[in-house]
């Protein structure tokens, strides 16, 4: 969460906010505050004879949101077809099971009224998902609760849109926003956005950065701190805001934002040139997407494949736990419209932290593990659960027929725990063999470099595998120790730490010496203070949000192979993460000052 840099009396005088930047951009402008409205769900008891239509009202209310949502939809196809996606999962939560189903069974169970029966609902998903170690699944928590927000509503025959009195050319400051209140902000009444919750993996963060609206979350208490008609900078690189600027950063930021939009233009005329250096030097630029939907982006940001395809939407986002139809189907579409391009799907990231109560696996319970980040999750869960597995391998097999798919294996711990999973996916093959099933026999097949035990093993596992996919997120987590969702210790969390960056070398180093390609499909990957670092560290890919890919590509076309390197070496020379940001902030401004001039 973010927290105040200048603490002064409420007032008028300049004050200076630190947030986490979600979306980039630079706007100047007035403030409106949207104040947070409390869903209140006293309890209260039913006669027999009332509960049936208590449970009709609460499905009438259910049925009326999903229809908002289908129109929202409907509205938008057209101009934002990236997200919609979004809308269609939270479609399906409006009917799932944990939202529906338990709301219902409360009702009848305690005969209560369906406001409490929805809350109790629930407070029963929110403990779930805070047993979730992974930020970004944890933040899908935050998607339940806008659904069930949205059926509270209209149980209590309330608007449902706050932003239903935007005026023109604001910043909107909120509690939250829903992705589908970051949707409708995709016009010129909105300038940007603040909230008190949220992080970079949240929903409402992708909306953002996919409809290009300046962003800054995780800022506690503004809207206490702010009132609407106020003045506000809002820098949604840097995470800063200034509220009640003076007269000359009015100007000042003014001048950066007129820059950026220049900047912005730009970009157009990289999307579609070579990713390469001054001197040759090339390097695959892909991208990170979780649902088809995503492929326009993908092939508009000028990708040259997906590095990451998060496979666990079908499974989190769909009322059955999908087949090996259902997967191949998904599979076959990215590989299809991507073909040459290669696309790398890694195999179902779930477990003890990522709990998907729709999964067949009634030994595996979230409650069960006291720590689950290091527990049953991940690969572990999948060869707990080989169906699962197999039924993955059978679609991915399938879909190599029609274009370069790479297999992707998440946590990867141990040579031993790498072959038992080459070994069930051989006997697939033999199997589709059998049954006269085309796939790639060749398909390649990679390990995420997650944890530090598979990058000191890293040139054993090389000999096994035919590329790394460094996993930045989780490598920083397990070698510092440090829980990025946890308030107390979030600030601990350094990308630039020596030993995260060592480990990265290292990592390359021993793909290299086997002749494999290792990428990097971690936040560092898409952080454009980063960039410049991890090429120099000599990464062959680096897999992105498809909206950043020409940024990275103008600093890479901006630079030499020798350049990068350089600052490579002195980065590695530095003995804490203060000492390399400190180089980094002399260095980026000089050698690329429209990008980082006012770093």
């Amino acid at each position: 969460m973010g927290g105040f840099g200048d603490r002064m009396k409420n007032g008028s005088e300049p004050r200076t906010l630190y947030g986490i930047a979600a979306s980039p951009g630079i706007v100047v402008g007035r403030i409106l505050v949207l104040k947070r409205r409390t869903r209140r769900a006293g309890r209260y008891h039913l006669p027999p004879e009332l509960v049936e239509q208590e449970v009709e009202r609460f499905r009438r209310a259910a049925a009326q949101a999903e229809r908002e949502l289908v129109e929202l939809r409907r509205a938008l196809v057209r101009d934002i077809p990236d997200s919609l996606s979004i809308i269609d999962s939270h479609i399906l939560m409006v009917k799932d099971r944990m939202i529906l189903d338990r709301s219902v069974e409360i009702i009848r169970r305690e005969q209560v009224n369906a406001e409490w029966a929805l809350a109790r609902a629930l407070q029963r998903i929110k403990k779930q998902f805070g047993r979730i170690d992974d930020p970004y699944i944890k933040d899908r928590y935050e998607d339940v609760k806008y659904v069930a927000d949205r059926v509270f509503g209209l149980l209590a025959g309330r608007e449902t849109d706050p932003l239903a009195d935007v005026d023109e050319g604001v910043i909107v400051v909120a509690h939250d926003f829903s992705p589908e209140d970051t949707l409708r902000m995709s016009s010129e009444k909105v300038l940007g956005f603040l909230t008190e919750k949220g992080g970079l993996t949240s929903h409402t963060a992708i909306v953002a950065r996919s409809l290009s609206i300046p962003a800054v979350v995780g800022l506690e208490q503004v809207t206490q701190l702010c009132a609407t008609g106020d003045t506000l900078i809002l820098d949604g690189f840097s995470g800063r805001v200034y509220l009640n600027p003076t007269p000359d950063q009015v100007k000042q930021y003014r001048e950066y934002a007129r820059q950026h939009r220049a900047f912005s233009d730009e970009m157009a005329f990289y999307i579609h040139l070579s990713s390469e250096t001054l001197d040759g030097m090339t390097v695959r630029l892909a991208a990170n997407i979780e649902m088809p939907d995503e492929l326009q982006s993908v092939l508009r940001y000028g990708a040259e494949g997906i590095g990451l395809f998060r496979s666990e939407f079908d499974y989190f986002h769909r009322e059955q736990t999908p087949d090996e139809e259902m997967l191949y189907a998904t599979y076959r579409e990215l590989v299809s419209v991507l073909a040459p391009m290669p696309v790398t799907i890694r195999t179902l990231d779930v477990g003890g932290d990522k709990f998907v109560d729709k999964l067949p696996s009634a030994m595996v319970c979230p409650g069960q593990e006291r720590n689950p980040a290091l527990g049953l999750r991940s690969i572990r869960f999948s060869l707990r659960e080989p169906s699962l597995l197999k039924t993955q391998f059978r679609a991915m097999l399938r879909a190599s027929a029609h274009g370069r798919l790479r297999i992707l294996l998440p946590l990867i711990t141990s040579l031993s725990e790498l072959q038992r999973i080459r070994s069930m996916l051989s006997r697939v093959m033999d199997e589709l063999e059998q049954r006269r099933i085309a796939f790639d026999r060749n398909v390649e097949v990679g390990i995420m470099i997650e944890v530090p035990s598979a990058v000191i093993m890293a040139d054993v596992l090389a000999g096994e595998v035919d590329f790394f996919s460094i996993g930045t997120n989780d490598l920083i987590q397990y070698s510092l120790a440090i829980d990025r969702s946890n308030q107390y210790v979030a600030h601990m969390y350094e990308p630039f730490h020596p030993a995260v960056l060592r480990m990265i070398r290292q990592t390359v180093e021993a793909g290299h010496a086997r002749g494999i390609e290792v990428s990097i499909c971690g936040e560092m990957a898409g952080d454009m203070i980063s960039t410049p670092v991890l090429l120099g560290l000599g990464v062959d890919e680096l897999s992105m949000r498809p909206s950043a890919i020409p940024y990275a590509k103008r600093l890479l076309r901006r630079s030499t192979s020798r350049q990068l390197a350089a600052l490579a070496r002195d980065v590695l020379g530095c003995r804490d993460g203060g000492e390399v940001r400190n180089l980094l902030t002399g260095y980026l401004p000089r050698h690329y000052p429209e990008e980082f001039g006012s770093l």
